[in-house]
Formats: C-alpha cells, sequence, structure tokens
C-alpha cells in the first residue's frame, strides 16, 4: 500500500508553493506548524519539507521552522533544501529530522555524499533525484547537471541507496498528474528501492493510480492547499485498503 507524505515548502518562514520550481510562480499558503499539525491531526505520520531558502541560498535557512514542527508534532519528518556541509546536515538531524533528502551534493560532491551515507546510514538518507527532460538538476532545480538520471540512480543504488525522491519537474506544481511511466520504468530497473514520487499529483485518483502502479509511496503538496485533495478522504481510503 502507498505510503502517503504530504509536503511542505518553506520561504520566508511560510509554507509556499511553486510552480516548476519557478520561485517567481509563488503562492503563500500559512504556518508551517498549522499545517503540520493539521495533517498529523488528520492521522498522517510523515511528513516532507523542503526550505526552499535553503536550496537557493546553497545552504540550510529554515532549521528553526523545522524545529518548531518537529517539536510541535510526533511526525516522522524528512527535511531537504540547501543540505551541502557537514553542518547543514548535522544542524537538520539536530532540529529533529528523522531523514534528510540529498540532491545536489550527490551530484557535484559525490565523495561527501557516500561519507554521509557511510556515517548516517541508508535509513537516514534520502536521494533527491529531480529530473529535467532526462538529466538530474541542482541547486533548487535552477541548474541542470551532465547527469543522467539513469546513471545517477545506479551509481548510488550500487553505493547501497535505499531510499529515493524523484520529482518530474515539469509535473511540479502543475496538478497535471505525476509522470507514471518514469516512475515505473524505475521500478522496473530497481524493485528494491523504496521510490517516493513527487509532482503532478492533482487528485485522489492520481494517487490511486500510482498505487496500483506499485509505487512504494508519493509526496503531494499543491493539491492540498488548492483542495483538490480531501485529506480525511484520502486516510479513509487508505484505512480501508490496509485492513
Amino acid at each position: 500500500m502507498i505510503e502517503l507524505i504530504p509536503a511542505i515548502d518553506i520561504i520566508d518562514g511560510k509554507c509556499v508553493r511553486l510552480t516548476k520550481g519557478d520561485y517567481n510562480q509563488k503562492t503563500v499558503y500559512g504556518n508551517p506548524l498549522d499545517m503540520a499539525q493539521r495533517f498529523e491531526a488528520i492521522g498522517y505520520h510523515r511528513l516532507h519539507v523542503v526550505d526552499l531558502d535553503g536550496a537557493k541560498s546553497k545552504h540550510v535557512v529554515n532549521s528553526d521552522v523545522l524545529h518548531q514542527i518537529t517539536k510541535g508534532t510526533n511526525l516522522i519528518v524528512d527535511f531537504g533544501g540547501g543540505i551541502k556541509t557537514d553542518e547543514d546536515i548535522e544542524k537538520a538531524f539536530e532540529a529533529g529530522a528523522s531523514m534528510v533528502t540529498i540532491g545536489s551534493v550527490a551530484v557535484t560532491c559525490p565523495d561527501l555524499f557516500k561519507r554521509w551515507l557511510q556515517r548516517f546510514g541508508a535509513e537516514r538518507i534520502i536521494l533527491g533525484a529531480d529530473v529535467r527532460n532526462g538529466m538530474i538538476s541542482i541547486n533548487g532545480w535552477k541548474e541542470d547537471s551532465q547527469e543522467h538520471l539513469t546513471d545517477f540512480l545506479r551509481r548510488y543504488v550500487d553505493m547501497g541507496i535505499k531510499n529515493v525522491l524523484c520529482t518530474e519537474i515539469s509535473k511540479d506544481g502543475t496538478l497535471s498528474g505525476p509522470a507514471i511511466p518514469l516512475y515505473k520504468d524505475i521500478m522496473a530497473a530497481y524493485p528494491q528501492l523504496n521510490l517516493i514520487a513527487s509532482g503532478g499529483v492533482s487528485s485522489i485518483d492520481d494517487i490511486k493510480a500510482l498505487d496500483a502502479s506499485g509505487i512504494p509511496a508519493v509526496v503531494f503538496g499543491k493539491a492540498i492547499y488548492e483542495g483538490r485533495i480531501d485529506l480525511q478522504e484520502l486516510i479513509n481510503w487508505k484505512m480501508e485498503n490496509c485492513k
């Protein structure tokens, strides 16, 4: 059964959503802690938090907001955005993150990523695979690397990575439906992965389609804030199917 992971993206301490990672296409939705507590009250257990200021600035910025969420809820929180150094990753864990999502460093500093994987363990590291036209994007999606998704995944699966968050950037924030063929291809190549799909989810039907395709987990945000997904209805569907 697919794992449901609501998302909170943070700019200036507020909950926001971008479209296709464009900081000029920003909608503000309010207080991150209030939103996290709402998710928990309904029955969700996981939360994906992205420090968009950190991704842009290339260092963690909103660790205080992360700490507010982890202190104010019992949610299992994974955190990403701006983690570039030992200080950044330690700050994220000290602020209460259970896991961190690392994307850019895995491209630009693979030796550092490998050291973190060995130091913190594969259970606490999520490989961020942000994809545009088949290539990995970095630094808050503001730069495209020369790394193809296939080669990127192969290298880190061989290194022991277990968790991968894959975002199809052309889908993100568009409410146009998830990139199911892409995720199915990844699962066919690496069935052992805990693959987390991200981008384009517009409805409960989209999540049901991902589940039917065998995708282990999904991150979704804008569909919540735009009223496209009823969080209670979604959790009821999962609970009914887990009986």
